[in-house]
């Protein structure tokens, strides 16, 4: 099973950027999304997917603080 991560953007360099997932950096692929520092986004395999809205990166770090406490 592959999982998507949603993190915030913290710093761009060309087509990497570092990724903050609650307190946890990591340099991500940014080329296939258009992006700007502070932008919510979800990272799978290294790359960024996708941009997303606070409230839904919220909803979904919250699901997996539920599953974390099964």
């Amino acid at each position: 099973m592959c999982v998507a991560l949603p993190g915030r953007v913290t710093e761009i360099n060309g087509t990497k950027a570092t990724v903050d997932f609650s307190g946890n950096t990591v340099e991500a692929e940014a080329g296939l999304v258009k992006i700007k520092i502070g932008d919510r986004v979800l990272v799978h395999a290294g790359c960024i997917i996708q941009t997303m809205s606070d409230a839904q990166a919220d909803e979904i770090e919250e699901l997996f603080r539920e599953i974390e406490d099964l």
